[in-house]
């Protein structure tokens, strides 16, 4: 069982500024109702239990809306004295978790993937398994190259007639980055396309919704198609 999870809701949404102004981007409001909520309440769904928030900007703002319980999930926080990098940050949060295997995602991102289909990996150390998704003609995004269910390789943005993208849904070991606590580095730059070579990167590939906040288009188009998903 999967009953931990760690949002990264530190980043700055610039690209949201003109939007959603004032407020922390895993706040950003859909039909009134915070992005962070309604992601939280879909994690409580697939049984977590403990959700680890990972926060540095306008952080107040966030744990005065939750504080440590949000609607029976309890809520911790990994504060970022200073931007640590996503790497950096994913460190951090591990390191308030208490069990082995420990869901990662993205704090600006949603796709309608199940839990139970990450709960069969017993990862070890510097092993992960990235949520990925088909698409077609996209150029925002990364591709991913797989052999079977392993991570061969990650592309830099491009356009892609079709292929895999990362949703920003990982499971991980909890001690995968316990030497770089405090650290500043990218997980993507200086872990995932570094170490792919080496390391055990698995993958599932989920082919249902998915949203990314994180521009205003996008942004735009959740205050429909997430309400309709989510039945807010």
């Amino acid at each position: 069982m999967i009953t931990e999870a760690l949002i990264l809701a530190g980043g700055l949404g610039t690209r949201l500024k003109n939007v959603v102004k004032d407020l922390p981007k895993p706040l950003a409001p859909i039909n009134g109702v915070p992005f962070l909520s309604i992601l939280m309440r879909y994690l409580s769904l697939q049984g977590i239990k403990h959700i680890i928030l990972s926060v540095g900007y306008k952080h107040e703002l966030i744990e005065s809306l939750y504080g440590n319980n949000f609607e029976g999930i309890k809520i911790s926080y990994a504060i970022e004295s200073e931007p640590f990098g996503t790497g950096g940050a994913i460190a951090l949060g591990l390191s308030f978790a208490q069990t082995k295997n420990v869901l990662v995602a993205n704090g600006d991102s949603f796709i309608k993937f199940r839990l139970s289909d990450l709960s069969k990996f017993d990862l070890q150390p510097k092993e992960i398994v990235i949520v990925l998704k088909s698409m077609q003609n996209f150029e925002r995004y990364g591709s991913v190259k797989t052999d079977g269910d392993r991570i061969i390789a990650f592309a830099e943005k491009s356009f892609v007639a079709e292929g895999l993208i990362n949703t920003g849904v990982y499971l991980a070991n909890k001690d995968i980055f316990k030497d770089k606590v405090g650290q500043k580095f990218s997980f993507e730059k200086d872990f995932l396309e570094k170490e792919v070579a080496l390391s055990n990167f698995h993958s599932i590939i989920c082919n249902e919704y998915f949203i990314d906040i994180g521009i205003p288009e996008d942004y735009n188009k959740a205050q429909t198609s997430l309400h309709q998903e989510m039945s807010l």
